[in-house]
């Protein structure tokens, strides 16, 4: 699949936070601020999944773990840190 993956899971992904607006009914200022911070919030995951995958390029990681394997671990453990913000402002 090579580039196209990417780019598929990123048009899912707008696709599906368009749908979530409207399953919610934001009216527009909503959408606009609603959109504004998943763009951030999400360039500030990737940044920080690049960041920690760079350090794991000179890291000590057993052989078992080095590539995908020790990317999934991050990813869910990114997921579970970002889970924290979940319910602080009640709509």
């Amino acid at each position: 699949m090579g580039i196209f993956l990417p780019l598929i899971t990123t048009n899912c992904a707008i696709l599906g936070l368009a749908l979530f607006m409207v399953l919610r009914d934001y009216n527009y200022l909503e959408s606009i601020v609603f959109g504004f911070a998943t763009g951030v919030g999400f360039t500030l995951a990737i940044v920080m999944m690049s960041g920690i995958r760079e350090e794991l390029e000179f890291a000590d990681v057993p052989s078992h773990f080095k590539g995908a394997p020790i990317t999934f671990i991050v990813a869910g453990m990114l997921a579970l840190a970002f889970m924290g913000f979940a319910g602080l402002i009640r709509g």
